[in-house]
């Protein structure tokens, strides 16, 4: 959980993103969003500068409110953004230190809902990696595909299989520890 009392001791990572969001929205957002949603999930926060030293420093938006309102507005926008998986919840305004800031929590998305994508285009898939938001190789993206199927690949039968395709040593070994 972030203190957000203690802006100044953290750092973008693959797990926050700082964001200015003085002139509205940033363009960037919905590629932090994807990246976020089909990674390990994170936290977008808005009224935010990176210093240069790499801390945070928080500024005050003028209009923290609207800028929820046009954040939901266009998150629900399925030309925008392929599925929006927030809840209300996740998505406040925070007083830090006098200034007042807009968190957004993206959760990992469940594997039914991705690939998380932008723009209505499948190749607009986003990744976190580090401070960074990364497009999804092709194969990236085929694996998230892939794995939403409600049948995983650990889930199929194998016809005309016996026991003799088990690593004999392998089943002992869960035996004994179950």
């Amino acid at each position: 959980m972030l203190d957000l009392s203690r802006l100044e001791q953290y750092r973008e990572n693959n797990r926050i993103e700082a964001k200015k969001a003085l002139g509205g929205l940033p363009k960037s957002i919905w590629e932090t969003y994807s990246a976020f949603a089909n990674t390990l999930g994170g936290i977008i926060l808005l009224g935010v500068i990176e210093t240069a030293d790499k801390t945070f420093d928080s500024i005050d938006l003028p209009d923290p409110d609207g800028l929820i309102r046009e954040f939901w507005h266009i998150i629900n926008d399925p030309m925008k953004v392929s599925v929006n998986i927030l809840a209300e919840k996740d998505v406040y305004v925070e007083e830090v230190g006098g200034d007042h800031i807009v968190v957004i929590k993206v959760p990992r998305a469940d594997r039914a809902y991705k690939p998380v994508y932008v723009d209505n285009d499948t190749r607009n898939t986003y990744r976190r990696s580090g401070e960074g938001d990364y497009r999804c190789t092709y194969e990236e993206y085929q694996a998230m595909v892939r794995d939403a199927s409600v049948k995983t690949q650990d889930m199929l039968i194998l016809n005309e299989m016996d026991m003799t395709v088990f690593n004999k040593e392998s089943i002992r070994s869960y035996c004994q520890r179950m």
